[in-house]
């Protein structure tokens, strides 16, 4: 088995895929903002994530659930300066949930929304987990 990706049903697709192209900065695979689908990913790592229209997806099984309530993913990020990153994605119209702080010892995070309300975290490892293990008996 191999995983593919992770995909994200959404109601307002253009407004979604505009978010994760030029707030977040990721880049489609091809252009698409009209949907129904579309993978955005980073410039580095093989990782990204997919987009489906809520509506085209309802009519391929015949039925889809109401439209969850409360945070039902969550969409992780590693950057490499978190206060650089977050002052970025402010400067393109994001707003933060949580602003940047520790998250153990090891890394710090910060928090924001999509439109469609899935959580997104973005990371800062402080201590990479080689280093933590280095020092450990």
């Amino acid at each position: 088995m191999e995983l593919t990706q992770i995909r994200l049903l959404v109601s307002d697709f253009p407004a979604v895929y505009r978010f994760y192209r030029d707030v977040i900065g990721l880049k489609p695979q091809f252009e698409a903002e009209a949907g129904p689908y579309a993978k955005l990913s980073p410039d580095t790592g093989p990782a990204g994530i997919a987009l489906q229209d809520r509506t085209q997806m309802a009519g391929v099984l015949e039925q889809l659930g109401v439209a969850p309530e409360g945070y039902r993913s969550l969409v992780v990020l590693r950057v490499d300066d978190l206060d650089a990153a977050r002052a970025e994605l402010v400067s393109r119209g994001a707003e933060f949930v949580r602003e940047p702080g520790p998250m153990g010892d090891r890394m710090r995070v910060a928090y924001l929304e999509d439109p469609e309300g899935n959580l997104i975290e973005l990371q800062e490892w402080v201590v990479l987990r080689e280093q933590a293990g280095a020092g450990g008996a």
